[in-house]
């Protein structure tokens, strides 16, 4: 009978009499309060590093997906500059560029930097001149008019402003506001600065306090006039229907234009910004990983204490007929059930956080009466949050892995223990 017995605890892993016994061990009692204050910090440290996990790569894809939506929703994915000679011919070379396949807009500017004033202030900006149909065709300014309208942009001579601009200036639609242009008409006693007021006809707001604050958009034609290029313009912006395959586009534009040109893409307009922000992005992951790796180490500081307060169990349980397999997989069981419980608890707060965190955010405000998010600081106006599934699938892969290691020395211990060294004192 005894030998049926233990043959079968041997051949069942995970039996039930394991899960019973793992479960007792997770539930507190008087003298072993100090074990199960450890294993309370491990399930805290574990659930707390997966959350932030999650919520910082969370928050930290959602920020560099809004600003190169913002930045590549305002400049070309390409830069078409001339060389040797003036973009004279930017009609042509614009119209040609556009028939390549994948290309969505080709648009001659003019940029020029001028002071905008007002009668309560003044602000450095950059004044671009671009055409009506051009501008329609940018969605981050059209779709995000707040005041006026950029309906027969070309006709007049109004400029449409940022939203932050216009609240730096105490200006609206409809106002006057003067720019001052270094580099003015060419008189006896040297150049003087262009200063010339124009009518506000539209207030823009792209939510990047950067592009708000520091954006004039003008009529091509006026542009060129105002910054003295008589018929030629500064460059091409360049808009392809996939910015990640820019490498693919550069050959056909460059062989469209006909004309030496100097070709700039997204990437290198923005590669420190973009490089600082990955390798941010890597070293927080590093620095929170180690959140997850001490809790899981505190999962095997309260397995080694849980294994020495039950010798006694554990060598009788040997004696019944249990198997060191079987001592090994309760320990297993107690311990990863910390890890896992922990991860699955941590995930779900995190998710909760990213999906919430703008509403958070403005909580946090308010209640302390501070702003948390600048949008000054951050260049966003408000605080986003982009899950990625395979991030957040490796993170809770890497916090289960290590919570199931951490319990493998444990473990081992507890099944290696001697039942006759273990009672003799008992």
């Amino acid at each position: 009978m005894d030998e049926t017995m233990t043959e079968h605890v041997q051949t069942a892993p995970f039996a039930p009499f394991e899960w019973m016994l793992s479960a007792r061990y997770l539930r507190a009692r008087r003298k072993e309060g100090f074990i199960s204050v450890i294993a309370g910090f491990s399930f805290l440290g574990i659930m707390l590093g997966v959350a932030t996990l999650i919520i910082v790569m969370a928050v930290m894809n959602g920020f560099r997906k809004e600003l190169l939506d913002k930045i590549l929703g305002l400049n070309g994915h390409i830069l078409v500059q001339p060389l040797e000679s003036p973009l004279t011919d930017w009609k042509d070379v614009a119209e040609r560029i556009s028939q390549v396949q994948g290309i969505r807009l080709a648009a001659p500017v003019v940029d020029g930097q001028a002071l905008a004033s007002s009668p309560w202030n003044a602000s450095g900006v950059l004044v671009r001149g671009i055409r009506a149909d051009d501008l329609n065709n940018l969605t981050s300014i059209a779709k995000n008019i707040k005041q006026g309208s950029i309906e027969g942009f070309d006709d007049g001579q109004g400029v449409a402003i940022g939203r932050r601009l216009a609240d730096q200036l105490s200006l609206h639609a409809g106002d006057s506001i003067t720019l001052v242009a270094p580099k003015g008409a060419v008189t006896p006693m040297g150049t003087t600065p262009r200063i010339k007021p124009y009518k506000i006809v539209a207030v823009f707001e792209i939510g990047m306090s950067e592009y708000d604050l520091g954006f004039v958009f003008m009529p091509l034609a006026e542009a060129q006039a105002y910054f003295n290029r008589s018929n030629d313009v500064t460059s091409i912006e360049v808009f392809t229907t996939n910015p990640d395959r820019i490498d693919a586009f550069r050959k056909s534009v460059s062989e469209a234009a006909g004309r030496p040109v100097f070709l700039v893409d997204w990437r290198q307009r923005n590669s420190t910004f973009f490089n600082a922000l990955q390798v941010e992005r890597n070293v927080m992951f590093l620095i929170l990983t180690m959140i997850v790796l001490v809790a899981a180490l505190n999962i095997v500081s309260g397995l080694i204490m849980l294994v020495k307060d039950k010798g006694s169990d554990i060598a009788i349980l040997r004696t019944m007929g249990a198997s060191q397999g079987s001592i090994m997989r309760i320990f297993l069981i107690t311990g990863a059930s910390i890890g896992v419980v922990g991860t699955l608890v941590g995930f779900i707060v995190g998710l909760v956080i990213c999906l919430n965190i703008e509403s958070i955010r403005q909580f946090l405000s308010w209640l302390t009466s501070t702003e948390l998010f600048s949008p000054e600081l951050y260049f966003l106006s408000k605080l986003p949050a982009e899950i990625d599934i395979g991030e957040t699938t490796a993170v809770v892969i890497m916090a289960l892995t290590l919570s199931f290691l951490a319990t493998l020395y444990p473990s081992w211990r507890a099944a290696r223990l001697d039942p006759v060294e273990a009672l003799r004192y008992e």
